[in-house]
């Protein structure tokens, strides 16, 4: 049973930063492309980033480029989500998800993610 838990939301002001962290079980994490979503209130939930396998192909979201940073540690078992000069329209619960196809190439459909964590709130004050 694949279980994907994050950690590392909170409140911050404008312009601040957090590290987001999603602790990856029941796979063989280093085969699997990792993401992250968001979902605001009364909003779809939105791609923001997704990282390979290898960590080879990176890809974002344009309203995120340069302020943000996806990256894995396959001998842990974790993605992160690095976040700085967040925007108040940042404010969201951020999900992580995995991509169930072996070496599959990074996507940014909702539907392509097998597997959700239970999502972590990011607050971002002006």
């Amino acid at each position: 049973q694949v279980q994907l838990v994050e950690s590392g939301g909170g409140l911050v002001q404008a312009g601040g930063s957090l590290r987001l962290s999603c602790a990856a079980s029941g796979r063989t994490f280093s085969r699997y492309t990792m993401a992250w979503f968001r979902q605001a209130p009364g909003k779809e939930r939105e791609f923001v980033a997704a990282i390979s396998w290898n960590s080879g192909r990176l890809y974002y979201v344009d309203s995120v480029k340069g302020r943000f940073t996806i990256s894995r540690d396959n001998a842990k078992n974790t993605v992160y989500l690095q976040m700085n000069s967040l925007r108040p329209e940042d404010t969201a619960v951020y999900y992580c998800a995995l991509n169930d196809r072996k070496w599959y190439e990074p996507t940014r459909a909702v539907p392509d993610y097998d597997y959700w964590g239970q999502g972590t709130q990011v607050t971002v004050s002006s």
